[in-house]
């Protein structure tokens, strides 16, 4: 199912070109206190004449201006690597664990990363110095915790985990300090792998029961067919509720999923697919699934509804709730439902346009109107994510961006700038910038949602039937007749499709 964005006689061709983009701690006191992800990144965007200045090159990396701009890939690898002197910032943690999937599958690095371990710091060395063990076991230990705390799905791979326990059982023996701090961090790794698979277990018999009931409504007189008014009729309830599924389903997505679903392949690597024995973008997909069925809901509600007068209270009921959307910060659901009324069978209904109250849909219009790059909207976003930084309340720190916008961004900085140079080393400029961006939404993930739930509003957003786009075009023909020789036509060839398949 496919949804485009439409704008009153304007095409929102950003979203669909997005949507065929798609379808294609325990030892803390011990560690560097390294700063929160957000506004840490180096703030310099790519710049092709970067390598016309001169450069500091250290063991295979190199710096412009205190800040690593490429490196080999083995280079970059032993950076990460803790050594008695030496401990990496969090931010090049979270950099190089996101991109360097690109270039190496997570269970080989972490292959190596045992190998550095092990043999290069004498760690296997039952002679080695205790007091050399005390100052690279919690450095260690530190660095997997990050790993497995922020990049769990990486462990789903059996390869990946039992190098991990190899490594932490070799730090935790003998020691009963770090067997306990090896034993929590497991059991947190578990049970964020456990509250994945049963995520994705819910997801599937969620849409089980919307394919039933879809089903059903087949062969029921619509009249009987429940709406969204006689489940909810206030608008910020519904907002509200629209949160929670929202938030739930950001809340699983891997930051590594934004550069697994564009890059697949490295030009340099010998077009290796580095992803093709697992699931790749997977929550990721089930998030931007959710937007198109939001956007067909709304559209299934206001086309389904017999009389005019029904269809612009519904109209005017998805106002509400979407610019109460806005002012809670969920840009998503506010986008899905602009989408959702502009669809050409909703902004054809022109007689039940004619009955809505439109100037607080022209503001929201405004307010996501697709020009300059989405000026307004990046205004607004911004002006959120401020709130979030300074806000006293979970109420406050609720931002939900745009979703394929965003993905929208990584996707052509990921187009734009190459992985690697000429000389075959990581371009790691790029991956500041690809980190910086993702950063963003792991702090807006983690909020929870501070409504209280409705499990009967939840369930109707996420199982009542929603019309094809064929199903909409018909529904909307019944309720205000073809005005012109194209729409008569296709009314005919829509009614005798559905003759043929009776």
């Amino acid at each position: 199912m496919h949804s485009a964005v439409l704008f009153r006689g304007q095409s929102l061709s950003d979203a669909e070109q997005i949507s065929l983009t798609i379808q294609v701690s325990t030892f803390e006191d011990k560690m560097p206190q390294t700063p929160p992800f957000t506004g840490v990144f180096p703030n310099s965007a790519y710049n092709k004449n970067l390598y016309q200045t001169k450069e500091e090159h250290y063991g295979g990396l190199y710096y412009h201006d205190n800040t690593l701009v490429s490196g080999s890939l083995e280079a970059l690898i032993q950076h990460l690597v803790p050594t008695v002197d030496h401990y990496p910032d969090r931010t090049y943690i979270f950099t190089f664990l996101l991109s360097s999937r690109l270039f190496i599958h997570p269970c080989e690095l972490m292959s190596k990363i045992c190998h550095l371990c092990v043999d290069h710091q004498r760690l296997s060395d039952p002679q080695a110095d205790k007091m050399r063990l005390r100052k690279m076991a919690p450095k260690v230990l530190q660095l997997l915790t990050e790993w497995t705390e922020t990049f769990p799905y990486d462990f789903r791979d059996e390869r990946t985990m039992r190098s991990l326990k190899e490594l932490t059982q070799r730090l935790a023996s003998g020691d009963e300090h770090y067997r306990k701090a090896v034993q929590q961090m497991t059991q947190a790794l578990i049970r964020k792998l456990t509250a994945l698979s049963q995520y994705e277990e819910a997801l599937a018999k969620i849409s089980a029961t919307a394919t039933e009931r879809l089903a059903v409504l087949k062969v029921k007189p619509q009249s009987v067919q429940r709406d969204i008014l006689s489940i909810c009729s206030d608008p910020f309830t519904l907002a509200q509720q629209l949160t929670h599924i929202e938030l739930e389903r950001l809340s699983y997505i891997g930051p590594e999923e934004f550069v697994q679903a564009f890059g697949q392949k490295s030009q340099l690597d010998n077009d290796k697919n580095c992803f093709s024995d697992h699931k790749k973008a997977s929550n990721l997909e089930a998030y931007v699934a959710w937007f198109n069925r939001l956007s067909y809901l709304v559209a299934t509600e206001i086309c389904m509804a017999v009389k005019k007068k029904h269809r612009a209270r519904v109209i005017e009921f998805f106002i509400d709730v979407a610019r109460e959307c806005f002012n809670i910060g969920n840009f998503n659901s506010l986008m899905a439902i602009i989408s959702g009324m502009n669809m050409s069978p909703v902004s054809r209904l022109k007689k039940t346009w004619g009955k809505v109250k439109t100037a607080k849909f022209d503001i929201l219009e405004h307010q996501m109107d697709p020009s300059s790059n989405f000026y307004n909207y990046r205004t607004a976003l911004r002006g959120a994510t401020q709130r979030s930084i300074t806000a006293h309340s979970s109420r406050e720190k609720i931002v939900i961006p745009f979703f394929s916008l965003m993905i929208k961004d990584i996707y052509f900085l990921n187009e734009g700038c190459s992985n690697r140079h000429p000389n075959g080393h990581v371009n790691f400029e790029k991956f500041w910038e690809m980190a910086k961006q993702v950063s963003e939404l792991m702090t807006w993930k983690k909020v929870e949602c501070p409504f209280e739930r409705d499990r009967k509003i939840l369930q109707y957003l996420l199982t009542a039937p929603v019309f094809s786009e064929d199903a909409l075009c018909l529904a909307s023909y019944e309720s205000e007749g073809p005005e012109n020789n194209m729409e008569k036509d296709r009314w005919k060839s829509l009614r005798s499709s559905l003759l043929n398949r009776v």
